[in-house]
């Protein structure tokens, strides 16, 4: 049996395997949410529920490294640090958006199936 559909192999050594991981954690994806405009480093984490300072500092790094933030130093005393969001992490807000309202459309229904499962797995 042929097909004509391309099969897709997800290899260890391509290039979108880091990039996905760092875009689709969950405080990447959240704090992108939080840069409705530019930011100062506590205002972020107030927004962000749970956040540690060191986990913070990390992903607005790797955000910066992978050019979805910029990080501008601010000429105040003491030094600010304002984040925001470049025009190539503005272009995930829609996809974001997408996702974000699906998991509120459907959390209903997988908060059950857990529970389902969970019932029928602990006997």
């Amino acid at each position: 049996m042929t097909s004509s559909q391309p099969v897709f192999v997800y290899r260890a050594d391509c290039p979108s395997r880091p990039i996905l991981d760092q875009i689709a954690d969950k405080w990447s994806m959240m704090i992108m949410a939080v840069l409705d405009r530019p930011r100062r480093f506590n205002d972020i984490k107030r927004h962000l529920e749970g956040v540690t300072q060191r986990v913070l500092t990390q992903t607005l790094r790797r955000l910066e490294r992978n050019g979805m933030i910029t990080r501008r130093v601010l000429p105040t005393s003491p030094i600010g640090v304002e984040y925001a969001l470049t025009p190539l992490g503005e272009s995930l807000r829609e996809p974001f958006g997408h996702l974000y309202t699906w998991t509120v459309t459907n959390a209903d229904e997988i908060q059950a199936r857990q529970r389902d499962y969970d019932q029928r797995t602990q006997g």
